[in-house]
């Protein structure tokens, strides 16, 4: 199962990674303490609205463009069965899901999003992001782990 706050921590982190900019540098910015911003970014923690603003304006982006890429990788991940909802837990599937890593695809044309099953308590979310035309950037590749 992937976690909404795992996600957003991933976007959060690639905007900072994509400035090159540390941990520090945002914190200090955003008025949170780097721990917690660290935890935030791993998601281990849930921010709430107020801190996440913070933190987007850190990082001269719109809380609404952040939401939206984690919209956008939400939905398509919704398109994986057992991604957002537990799998069944018949014994045959978790024997099968335990000795063969499962791995599917899903993609809405602007985000790809890559699951691997590695057993029944971890699952892998590789996401990227797609060029659009006439968009000069660099594809985004992320990556979370639910477990």
């Amino acid at each position: 199962m992937v976690l909404l706050r795992r996600v957003i921590g991933d976007a959060l982190r690639a905007r900072r990674q994509g400035q090159h900019r540390t941990l520090r540098e945002v914190s200090t910015a955003a008025n949170v303490s780097l721990g917690y911003l660290s935890e935030i970014e791993r998601g281990q923690k849930e921010a709430s609205s107020e801190l996440l603003t913070s933190i987007c304006d850190a990082l001269g982006a719109r809380l609404s463009e952040v939401l939206r890429e984690v919209s956008d990788t939400m939905a398509v991940a919704e398109q994986v069965e057992g991604v957002l909802t537990p799998m069944p837990r018949g014994d045959q599937q978790v024997a099968e899901i335990t000795r063969r890593p499962r791995t599917e695809v899903a993609t809405d044309g602007q985000v790809s999003v890559t699951v691997r099953r590695d057993n029944p308590l971890r699952t892998t979310l590789r996401t990227t992001r797609n060029m659009r035309p006439g968009n000069t950037g660099n594809a985004r590749g992320r990556e979370v782990v639910g477990v």
